[in-house]
């Protein structure tokens, strides 16, 4: 799963067998080390739960968690639908959050493109 965060907005893009795991387990996560100390990280998730209207953020030291409702994750597995979209309040701001399919990149060699969700674009002449 790769993490993306600009301004107010977190974006997370989630391979296939992310998905996968992710409709299996109820959980997918990643974790950046920012250096030795055992409190020097970062967890970001993903997560699907049968309870949840509408996607929220969780967070707490160390771990951030996007969840979404199962009904939506399940439903955005098995389509053709990119992106799901939320926003949560921040304060007096709002965040603004993406969770999507990671397609391959169209100038990336095939190695570098594995585990992606085929591009919609691919193959198409400009």
């Amino acid at each position: 799963m790769k993490l993306r965060i600009k301004g107010n907005s977190m974006r997370l893009r989630v391979s296939p067998s992310e998905m996968t795991r992710l409709l299996k387990t109820g959980r997918i996560e990643e974790t950046i080390h920012f250096g030795p100390a055992e409190d020097a990280k970062l967890t970001y998730a993903l997560e699907h739960a049968s309870h949840s209207s509408e996607m929220t953020l969780r967070h707490q030291p160390l771990e951030v968690a996007v969840v979404i409702p199962t009904k939506d994750a399940q439903e955005w597995a098995q389509s053709e639908q990119v992106s799901l979209y939320g926003a949560v309040g921040a304060g007096d701001r709002r965040l603004e959050l993406v969770v999507e399919k990671d397609f391959a990149c169209l100038d990336k060699s095939e190695a570098e493109n594995q585990d992606t969700y085929p591009h919609p674009k691919q193959g198409a002449t400009c």
